[in-house]
């Protein structure tokens, strides 16, 4: 090499990492001098630390660390690892047991001292190493440096990067990892792996080492004998060796072997090389062997046109679908999709960008408007396209699409290979070195993806599809939601025109909401009105508000939602259908997870697993985490009013009727047991003989650890529940899921939905003759008008669920009622008979082993003799009270004892005592959220602040006291707090203490 090579050449030692050095040798190549990484994936897998090698279990630990390596700091979704696990039928334990592999391999490489950690995410793993801990990408570093260096004229050195390079490589990657979709995986790396080779293979002829490749190529040869590069290599290696006659033989030998296994003939650069070998052309010679020409890739073309012969110019397939002038998206989205196609091109990087969105979302169309955008630009050699579903709606099969893709780009139909790897070999190396974008069009799986990628990074590839595709390598993946309501008027406004859009702006609104912001639903809204220009936005409106109508009206020419959904929903298996089905009848934006394995009563530990299916074919939405760690999930308006269109077909009215029942009783059971959570036991409530269905017990334990929060998140699906079993007459489970969320009404203050559960539930229980209920729910209707102060509305209701109750020999729910009873009486100032209303009552809990029930009673009887002066019977009252809530671990019971201990050192005018002890009990219902009990509290503050004469504090104490009393509807509370604020502001507005 001259010295103004070396001049130019830098020092490379930088390049290579010296953390790990090991000799590694293939069959090829001596790799000696080459980095060693502790994750060695380009052959059979193996791991090392400080302590040597690490053991991995072959298997399930072998597939998943592979995997992981795979996609090093980057998050493996738990899914993909069952899909690389489990080719076909995962059993339902899957996660579990990747869960175990996970576990398993961290001790592994923590035991043997590897600079490495397996880290859990949201929905997965990542492998957390130093980016230069994996062959593979050492591998890849190698190959990328040496483009540059040769890209720059630096032929030498980018030899000496691509030989270390090749030598990291033991084999085929992945050799032994017993994985379908790894394996598809490591087919494509080893496509790398080769063209790395016969890149260096060029670069050495180029440098005028031709008669040292002879034998290496004759063994790359041997070994690849159809790669017609590598044969063209050692062709034009033994020309220059001055061996003509065995250059051509090497020509033969392959024409002979492609006609015979392929019926081919060789390519047109092979035969244009083999006829310059013959005639002893001059452009074969190597004129500078410092820095040749390239004689494989450029020179035969030249030589023939200089011959005056046909070059066959290469085709320059220009097959994508036109882009749409009314174009609306997320331009941030757009952007990063743009970006994503085109980054890291330079290095050799093939980036494969994923556009995920439910049917109608409009995937198609914003991948399309990219596709547009950089076609000029960046691919200007040329744009394939396909749409994967087919024209039929059936799956296309790869060797379909490979064929059209071969055809475009100007393979002749006789010789396209049958054969599907055949197909794809031919299709990568007609890419190879150009610029082309690829855009696959609704792909069903990974499978249908895979022969489809191109084998360099100078193509990109954008595909769009309505499941995951979480096995695809290196993807860049954009989740597609709807229009906002803002895109969505400005996309009418672009269809019909702006003007009528304005003209009627809140219809417009109304229309998107009513199809949630479906890009297609409201392309088919906008062609209808500008095909009717005298129909309004707001007739539309009118006619799709029918949910029966809904889906024919969303319908024109060949635009449908029904049968955009359709695809979606025929590639589902049976079961799916028929879960999607019974899921439409929850109603509600979102549901737990738990919700479909009622639906059809499957009792399997991991419920979650049933809805995967939907969620993958994005029928069903993740839209939150619930309290217990899981996915809460919702059907879109249109998915819901599909399904729903489908269930009569799909479900047999008994069984709709079971799963309704199975669904209500889920949340039966769920609201009983945070009632049994909130009061130590099923206490204070009456309880009858609806069938419960109960969720897996760690999720149930998890969802209530605090239970009035529960009730509280889940209080809308729980009271769609109560109307739901009334409609389709579950009257037992409608009055007693309605009369246990009491406990979230009584708590939080829900004196409406109190009122709007009872009524719904009373009249279900009358129509089906239900004694018990009625009874349970005029007691509760009772029981509500005395929280809202209207002590003589609550009079008839409970004393007509008493006489039910003293029938039918129910003691709980006559307790109940003679303690409401009590309270009226009290109210009416006739205190004996009131006590001895709470005496009678008393005894019925005792009978009914209601502990909570009783210790209520004794607090109640406890205010009258403490009206009476009687203290000493008050305490006993008290403290018997409060030790019977402590031991069932009732806290709201604890506080309401409490705070009658703070009445009774009111009474007793220890106000300083009175106030430490609100305080605490202030502090208590505030932790629990129990916000009609502060109200309470607060206006007893009030008042021992009016006593100790601090009229600033005693007013913002009752103030406070007033608004909750306003927000729960207690007009008599509202009234009696306002008397002391009247009273407390005509005294001398002095402080003391």
């Amino acid at each position: 090499m001259s010295s103004a090579a070396q001049l130019r050449e830098p020092d490379l030692a930088w390049r290579v990492p010296q953390k790990w050095v090991y000799m590694a040798a293939s069959a090829e190549y001596d790799g000696s001098g080459v980095t060693a990484a502790p994750f060695r994936v380009l052959g059979p897998l193996e791991v090392s630390g400080e302590l040597g090698a690490v053991y991995v279990a072959p298997g399930r630990q072998e597939i998943v660390l592979g995997a992981l390596v795979l996609e090093l700091n980057r998050v493996v979704e738990t899914t993909y690892l069952v899909d690389v696990i489990w080719d076909h039928d995962p059993p339902k334990t899957a996660r579990t047991q990747v869960q175990i592999c996970v576990s398993r391999l961290r001790k592994a490489l923590a035991d043997g001292g590897v600079d490495a950690t397996i880290e859990t995410r949201a929905h997965g793993y990542v492998l957390r190493a130093p980016e230069d801990a994996t062959d593979l990408g050492n591998f890849r570093r190698l190959v990328a440096e040496a483009h540059a260096l040769a890209r720059d004229g630096l032929k030498v050195h980018a030899v000496d990067a691509l030989r270390p390079a090749i030598g990291l490589w033991r084999g085929r990657c992945l050799a032994g990892v017993p994985s379908e979709v790894l394996a598809g995986m490591a087919a494509q790396l080893d496509e790398s792996r080769l063209e790395a080779v016969e890149t260096c293979m060029r670069l050495e002829l180029e440098l005028g080492r031709h008669e040292h490749l002879v034998g290496e190529l004759q063994q790359l040869v041997a070994s690849h004998p159809l790669r017609e590069r590598l044969r063209g290599h050692l062709m034009v290696a033994l020309y220059r060796s001055g061996r003509q006659a065995e250059a051509l033989d090497a020509y033969h030998q392959g024409r002979a072997m492609l006609s015979e296994e392929l019926g081919l003939d060789p390519g047109r650069e092979l035969r244009d090389l083999a006829q310059a070998i013959l005639t002893d052309d001059a452009d074969l010679a190597l004129a500078e062997p410092a820095e040749p020409r390239s004689l494989v890739a450029t020179p035969l073309s030249e030589a023939v046109q200089e011959r005056g012969a046909d070059p066959n110019p290469v085709v320059t397939p220009r097959q994508l679908p036109a882009d749409i002038g009314d174009f609306v998206a997320d331009d941030v989205i757009v952007s990063a999709v743009c970006d994503a196609v085109t980054e890291g091109r330079e290095k050799g990087q093939l980036n494969v960008v994923l556009v995920l969105g439910g049917p109608g979302v409009g995937k198609s169309t914003l991948a399309r408007h990219v596709a547009h955008r950089l076609a000029t630009e960046y691919f200007p050699d040329g744009q394939l396209y396909c749409d994967l579903r087919g024209p039929d709606g059936q799956p296309m099969l790869p060797a379909q699409a490979l064929g059209r893709f071969l055809r475009a780009l100007g393979v002749p139909g006789q010789a396209i290979p049958d054969a599907l790897d055949e197909r794809a070999e031919m299709y990568r190396s007609l890419l190879a070195d150009r610029r082309i974008l690829v855009l696959l069009d609704d792909a069903v799986s990974e499978s249908q993806v895979m022969p489809l990628l191109p084998g360099t990074g100078s193509s990109g590839v954008l595909v769009t599809s309505r499941g995951q595709l979480t096995a695809l390598p290196g993807t860049r993946r954009f989740d597609l939601e709807p229009l906002s309501p803002e895109q969505g008027v400005q996309l009418l406004g672009r269809i019909i025109g702006e003007r009528r859009v304005e003209s009627e702006r809140e219809a417009a609104r109304a229309l998107i909401r009513l199809v949630g912001g479906l890009p297609l639903a409201l392309r088919i809204i906008g062609a209808r009105l500008a095909a009717r220009p005298h129909w309004s936005l707001i007739s539309m409106w009118h006619r799709l508000e029918n949910e029966h109508r809904r889906l024919d009206e969303l319908a024109y020419g060949e635009l449908s939602i029904r049968a955009s959904l359709s695809l979606s929903y025929d590639g589902l298996a049976a079961a799916d259908r028929r879960l999607l089905c019974l899921i439409s009848l929850a109603e509600g934006t979102e549901m737990p997870s738990w919700l479909g394995a009622a639906l059809i009563d499957d009792r399997t530990p991991n419920p979650a697993d049933l809805l995967e299916p939907l969620i993958d074919r994005r029928l069903l939405d993740i839209t939150a985490m619930d309290q217990g760690g899981e996915f809460r999930c919702g059907l879109s308006q249109m998915v819901r009013t599909f399904a729903h269109e489908r269930l009569p077909a799909e479900i047999p009215e008994a069984e709709r009727t079971g799963a309704v029942r199975r669904m209500v009783g889920g949340w039966m059971a769920l609201a009983e047991r945070a009632h049994k959570e909130i009061y130590g036991g099923a206490y204070t409530i009456v309880t009858g003989r609806a069938e419960r269905w109960y969720p897996p017990e760690d999720y149930v334990r998890r969802c209530l650890r605090d239970p009035l929060g529960w009730l509280e998140s889940e209080q809308t699906n729980l009271l769609n529940a109560v109307e739901l079993a009334a409609r389709s007459g579950l009257d037992e489970l409608c009055w007693e899921l309605a009369t246990t969320l009491v406990t979230l009404f009584e708590a939080r203050g829900y004196p409406e939905l109190w009122e709007r559960t009872h009524q719904v539930a009373l009249t279900a229980v009358q129509e089906a003759g239900n004694e018990r209920g009625q009874a349970a729910v005029l007691g509760s209707l009772g029981t509500l008008h005395l929280h809202r102060g209207e002590h003589e509305a609550a009079g008839p209701y409970l004393s007509a669920a008493l006489e039910i109750f003293e029938r039918i020999g129910e003691l709980r729910g006559q307790a109940l009622c003679l303690r409401d009873l009590a309270r009226i009486e009290r109210h009416h100032g006739d205190d004996d008979r009131a006590l001895a209303l709470y005496e009678s009552a008393e005894r019925n809990f005792v009978r009914a082993q209601d502990v909570i029930g009783r210790a209520h009673v004794l607090g109640e009887m406890a205010h009258i003799t403490m009206r009476r002066a009687d203290f000493a019977r008050t305490r006993s009252y008290l403290d018997e009270a409060l030790g019977i809530c402590r031991s069932a671990g009732f806290d709201r019971g604890q506080a309401l004892a409490l705070r009658r201990l703070g009445q009774m050192l009111m009474y007793q005018q220890q106000y300083e005592a009175a106030e430490r002890t609100l305080l605490e009990v202030l502090a208590m219902v505030r932790a629990s959220g129990d916000l009609v009990g502060a109200g309470y509290v607060l206006h007893d503050l009030g008042r021992v602040n009016a006593h100790l004469r601090r009229v600033g504090q005693a007013v913002e104490y009752y103030s406070q006291a007033a608004r909750i009393r306003e927000r729960i509807l207690d007009h008599s509370g509202v009234a009696a707090v306002r008397a002391d604020i009247v009273a407390i502001l005509g005294r001398p507005r002095t402080s003391v203490g």
